[in-house]
This record gives structure tokens, sequence and C-alpha cells, in this order.
């Protein structure tokens, strides 16, 4: 079994790179124990008659290896796979300096101070009213943060609990002022503190208490306390769905095939890690040029293939677009070898060869989602380079080229970290749903962990199930290889947009790309922020169409014509013309009610050669249909 390494940064190319804001030297590799121990110190070099003596061979070094790293995995499951040392120098780091920085205690010391004295006013003035006859509510002092609705019901502006609200909501802003700002602190480490520190906070909300959620009290004195105990038959529900495995409540009611991913269609190639789809055409005639998606293989592809009512698919197969789907296979420990190489020519490249078969003569559009966009930027990098010209454009929808501002989840990519989860990966060959599910639930805690279990066990309701939240429960298992692949090659080395990222053994640059891009970012997006979206415009030399949508990293992109309260912006620069920053750029790009899909729809079509034809065959004599849509791999477990 092979087991990742870390590879040593290559040299920068000589070549032009991929045009970027700043340059920054790379990092030199790093050593491993032995290679450094190997080494003589650099400060006093030994005499030329006496050569430093080499390490004598250790025959146990593989199985001490072995012991660190099952010691590692065994850490990781009690832990949520998160590095206890990461997080350690990162609290050590913010700790030191706080502590060697006499004024800054002493600012936050002052901070402290006037925030307590604003409770103290806000309690006065609070009481004042009470006493007075007055039962309007005192002006808050501390107001949450955007999309915090936390405290928004109205039994929260009544004393004593509007007490305990602002209480916390002021020492929340006391911590996050004390976890940001210290100077000396390495960025990541800060982000890593502040992080922690509202992991902490979110736990600690009034919210989260019987005796301090005044709903909560409210619902239970109405209901003689029928809340608790319809609470307690959810949680022993979702206990016993956990142990199980089974998917949450509700989740039964969309089915792949029945209720959800029902567009028509045949499943036309399989290999070892992919099924592509081939949809059956809705018109008479059909644009010539045709629509290959590629999902992110951390999800099933059906979320672009939801309900009938916003399917992304259904839309563009009634607009005369004839689409191929891959649909990614859930991995299993046997496929703890495959890595990202694998995935890229099994992937989209297989996928490509087989559409040029049914649709010859033919470019096609190709489209990416989240990591399946990254991936099909590497592919149409690698096809540019080699002089491949069978795409017609490009789009990405919330996908990311650059990863130098990728969010919270690079609190997760220090070396500390990665080397941890790949012993944990390498215990059992890949990552499991339940371990990358928890990553995700930390970015949003607040809402995804604690509100929903005050709603859920306190309250004794259930929001009810709905097609999206189905798709998001079923979740994938990541190739324990791959993973670590693209952890360290694309988050930890940015070296696709460092012009380092190899395909066949070749350095591959997004700015060799010819074709338009189409790329969707989000605006509340926490997995793939929109300005790290943004960043193709630093890689791509060639015409870039950006819409940024309402919505998040899932809901923005399923945003069917008809979904109330949607909007966007979008904006084409053309090739070679001055960088506009993001920020300039939402006040110069065309704000739009409604959805953007049928935007992308008339792009599309100015993108192609305006010609009809009958639909194509299904399949073809390479590539015959082997099963009804939605195959097999997207019903795997």
């Amino acid at each position: 079994m092979r087991d990742p390494q870390p590879q040593p940064q290559p040299q920068r190319p000589t070549a032009r790179r991929p045009k970027s804001s700043a340059d920054v030297a790379a990092p030199p590799p790093a050593q491993t124990p032995a290679q450094a121990l190997a080494q003589p110190p650099t400060a006093v070099a030994p005499p030329p008659s006496l050569p430093a003596a080499a390490l004598p061979p250790d025959s146990n070094q593989g199985l001490r290896d072995l012991v660190d790293r099952a010691v590692h995995a065994l850490m990781a499951r009690t832990t949520l796979g998160l590095s206890p040392a990461s997080l350690g120098l990162a609290l050590t780091d913010w700790a030191m300096h706080l502590a060697a920085s006499p004024g800054t205690q002493a600012s936050l010391a002052a901070l402290a101070l006037h925030k307590q004295g604003q409770w103290l006013r806000y309690a006065a003035e609070s009481s004042a009213r009470i006493l007075g006859g007055n039962p309007a509510p005192c002006p808050a002092c501390a107001e949450p943060s955007p999309g915090d609705r936390r405290f928004a019901a109205p039994q929260w502006q009544q004393l004593p609990f509007s007490l305990m609200a602002q209480r916390f909501l002021l020492r929340e802003q006391w911590v996050d002022a004390a976890t940001h700002g210290v100077r000396g602190v390495s960025p990541h480490h800060e982000q890593v503190v502040a992080f922690m520190a509202r992991q902490w906070m979110d736990m600690l909300s009034p919210g989260n208490f019987f005796w301090t959620n005044p709903e909560v009290l409210e619902r239970t004195a109405a209901t003689g306390g029928m809340n608790l105990l319809q609470g307690l038959r959810n949680w022993q529900d979702d206990v016993q769905r956990l142990l199980d495995k089974r998917p949450p409540a509700g989740s039964e009611q969309f089915r792949p095939g029945h209720e959800v991913a029902v567009t028509p269609g045949k499943v036309v190639l399989r290999n070892r890690l992919m099924e592509l789809i081939q949809y059956s055409p809705a018109t008479p005639t059909v644009h010539a040029e045709p629509v290959l998606i590629i999902p992110a293989w951390i999800m099933k592809y059906y979320i672009l293939d939801l309900s009938p009512h916003n399917s992304l698919v259904k839309f563009l197969v009634d607009q005369g677009h004839t689409v191929f789907m891959v649909s990614w296979k859930n991995p299993t420990a046997d496929d703890r070898d495959l890595g990202m190489d694998d995935y890229l020519h099994q992937g989209p490249l297989a996928a490509l060869d087989a559409v040029g078969s049914i649709v010859p003569q033919r470019k096609i559009h190709a489209v990416g989602y989240c990591l399946g966009g990254t991936l099909l930027a590497i592919a149409a990098a690698a096809l540019a380079g080699r002089g491949d010209e069978r795409l017609a454009s490009v789009s990405l929808f919330a996908a990311q080229t650059d990863f130098t501002e990728a969010g919270e989840l690079t609190l997760f990519t220090d070396e500390s970290q990665i080397s941890f989860l790949e012993d944990l990966m390498w215990s059992q060959g890949y990552l499991d749903t339940t371990q990358m599910a928890g990553t995700f639930q930390m970015l949003r805690s607040s809402d995804l962990i604690w509100s929903r279990m005050m709603r859920d066990y306190l309250m004794g309701e259930r929001l009810p199930m709905n097609d999206l939240m189905a798709w998001n429960a079923d979740a994938t298992r990541m190739p324990y290889r791959m993973h670590s692949e693209y952890l360290r090659n694309l988050y930890l080395r940015n070296a696709l947009a460092e012009g380092h990222y190899k395909v066949d053994g070749r350095s591959v640059a997004v700015e060799n790309v010819a074709v338009p891009w189409f790329v969707v970012g989000t605006e509340s997006d926490h997995v793939a922020p929109w300005k790290s979206v943004f960043k193709i415009h630093l890689l791509a030399e060639s015409e870039v169409t950006f819409v940024l949508t309402s919505g998040g990293h899932n809901a923005g992109i399923v945003s069917e014509p008809g979904h109330p309260r949607r909007h966007y912006r979008w904006a084409t620069h053309p090739g070679g013309r001055p960088y506009v920053d993001p920020d300039h750029w939402v006040q110069l790009a065309q704000a739009e009610d409604g959805s953007w899909w049928p935007r992308w729809h008339q792009w599309l079509l100015a993108k192609g050669s305006g010609e009809q034809l009958p639909p194509p065959p299904c399949g073809s004599v390479a590539y015959p249909p082997l099963a009804p849509a939605p195959g097999d791999y997207v019903l795997q477990r």
C-alpha cells in the first residue's frame, strides 16, 4: 500500500507564470526528522578530513513509524480529526505574544470595563422602564452579527432574558477583540484561535440551556412539558439512526431515482471511479454543443438534479441542451491508493472522450461544481498545454483555482493538521462522511449544531425535511491518497495558481486556457468564499464572466427561476484588460433580480455555434447504454 509523502517543492518555471497580486518566494521544502538528522549543522561545518557520520541503519524505523501513525489515528478519532498540536501551537503563539504586550492587555482591560459599563447602563434603563410602566424594550447596547438570529424572538426582549442576551453579545465582542490584532501572532494562528474561541462562545450561548432560554420555558409551560418529552424522543431517534448508520429522519422521502434525480437518461460509461449519464432530449432539436457537468466527488451529483422544479439538469434539457453528468463512485478502503491523477484521467478526461464519441466533431461546454470545478480547471489547463481544443467554454460554480484566501477551511490545512488527518485516513483508507460533516458543521456551529439541538431536543420540533437537506445527508467518502494530495497540493502549496501543479509530469497553468470562462460565486459561501473564487481573474488570460449570486455554497447554485428573494450581480471582463479588485467589481457589476440560470443559458448559446441539430443517439458503438439513470454509483452508501 502506498502512503502519500510530502513532495519537494518544484522550482518555479522560467516561463511566464500566472498573474498574482504579489510575488511571494516559495518556502523551502519541509524535511523529515530523518533527513534533518542526516545533515550536519549549517552553522558549524565539520572539517574536510572528518566527514559527518551517517546515521546507522535502523531496521525498526518502519515499525516505529507504524506505531506513531496508529497513535495519531486513535487520537484523531477522539478529536474529530483536529490536531491537538496545531491548536496548541496557535494558542501558545497568541498567549505568549499577548503576555508580552502590556499595552494590548491594557486596551483589552479598558474595553472590558467599557462593555461592563454599557451593560450596567442597559440594565438600569431597562429596570427604570419596567418600574415606570413602560413595556417597550430598551434600545440594545450590542447587536448580533449579520445572520445571527439566536436572540431574534420577542421573548428575548423581556427581562431578565434581555440582560442575558446583551451580556453574552458584549462578551462575544470582547472575545473577538482579544483574539484579533495581537502584534506578532501569525495570521494563521490568529484565525485558529479566533475560530476556537468562537466555538466556545457558541456553546455557552444562553439560548442553549433550558433555564436561560425564554422560548423553551414558554413552550414548556404551554405544553405541560410535552415539548421535552418529544425532544427526548427526537434525541433517541437520532442516536439510534447514528448507531445504525441511517440517514436523518425524513430523508427516506427523497430517494434518488424516485423523488429526486428523476430526469430521464442512460448511463453510457462506467469505470472504477465514475458513471457518465447522458440525459434524454426534451426538444425536437438541440444545440450543437453538448454540456458536460463535473460535480464534486465529496457530494452526490444529484444536487444538480433534485426535484423536477429545481433541477439544473432538467432546466438545461428543457432549453434544448444535450447534457452529460459525471456520477462519482462512493469509495471504500479498497480505493485508498487512488490519487488526483486517477480522478483526473478517469473523471473529466474519460468523460470528454465519451462525449466526443457520442457527439463527434463538436466542441463541449464543460461545467464544474466545487471540487469538480477545481478538477475541471486542472483538466482544461492540461488540455490547453498539449493543444487539445475540444472545449468550447469552461463554467465553474463555487470552485476555487487559487487557495491563498480559501476561507475558514484553511484553518484545518497546516502541516500539523494535514499530517494528523493523513494518519486518520491511513488507518481506515478514507475520510469518513461523519468526519467531514463535523468539520463543515463547525464552520457554522451556532446554526448547524447548537440552534438545531435547542430546536430538536428542547423545543421538541423538527424542521421539515426537503430535497436539499436530504441530499446534504447523503454524503460520500474521500480516498486516503487523493484527499492527501488534494490538501497538500492545492490548500497547502497552492500549486495550481503557482504553476507547480503537474499532470503527466508537466506543469499546467490556467492562463493557457484560451476559451471563455463563466464563474459563479455565492455571497455567503463558507466553503469557497466568493472573493477566493474571484481570483480566477488573476489567472485566466481569456474572457471571464463572473456572477455573484445570493445564497450559500449549495443554495446559491440551486437557484431555479421563480425562487423567491433571489438576486445576483454579473460583469464580463475581456481578456487583456486591467484587473478590477472584488470590492470595486461589486460597485461596477450589473445587479439583477431572480435566478442566474437564464443568464448562463444565454451565455452558453453565445459561446456556441448557434446551430440546431436533431438530438444525438443515446450512447455510441464504443459507449453503449448500460443502465437507466440515475445509475448504480449514486445509490452506494
